[in-house]
């Protein structure tokens, strides 16, 4: 009787034990995710792929929280390579919720950023006009074409070093317009794709936001 108390007794103590190293196990899996989306949210997208992939490793298969770090990370890595495509891992739900998304609202087109750049080298301003960017379509103008004027004007005079002076001025100045047309044109491409993204992220269901 007094053997099968004790039994009974040390049951219960294990019982205990493992509860509590179960629970503990989880909030330090926990306290890793978010650590890892905190890193994310900072620009520190590698980093916090190779610790959620390394700490889901450790974690049982059907642990929750190796679910959701295995799903992070892949959300994570294809927001870094602005993939819109997601391979899908067997019996994750919050990866089947992302695809459910994907499927009903399909990234939008990016646009050609050639384009941009052909038209500003064609016509000053051009290229900002094309993306509605009016303002910076005028300063673009502005900078460029008085100095395009002189440029011919003082050719036509054959004012040699003048001349010169004033094509190196124009081409440093049109370049730039383009250089800016195409830039604003990448970064639009870019917001457009994490507004998409971001989406994509709310719609799996994940904890934290890495923004």
């Amino acid at each position: 009787m007094k053997n099968f108390a004790k039994l009974s007794l040390l049951s219960v103590f294990v019982g205990i034990f493992f509860h509590v190293a179960t629970v503990q196990a989880r909030e330090s899996a926990a306290q890793v995710y978010q650590v890892s989306i905190e890193l994310a949210a900072h620009g520190k997208r590698s980093e916090a792929i190779v610790a959620l992939q390394a700490a889901s490793g450790v974690l049982a298969k059907e642990a929750i929280w190796r679910t959701r770090m295995l799903a992070a990370a892949q959300l994570l890595s294809m927001q870094q390579k602005q993939l819109t495509q997601l391979p899908i891992l067997e019996n994750n739900a919050h990866l089947t919720l992302a695809a459910n998304y994907i499927k009903n609202h399909p990234q939008p087109e990016a646009a050609k950023v050639w384009i941009v750049g052909l038209l500003a080298a064609i016509f000053p301003g051009a290229g900002h006009a094309w993306q509605g960017r009016w303002n910076d379509a005028a300063v673009a103008a502005l900078f460029v074409w008085p100095l395009l004027i002189l440029t011919l004007w003082a050719a036509r005079r054959k004012m040699g070093p003048v001349t010169v002076f004033f094509a190196l001025l124009t081409v440093w100045l049109w370049s730039g317009t383009v250089f800016s047309a195409i830039s604003l044109m990448e970064r639009g491409n870019f917001e457009w794709y994490m507004q998409w993204w971001q989406g994509l992220w709310q719609a799996s269901a994940l904890p934290n936001r890495p923004w």
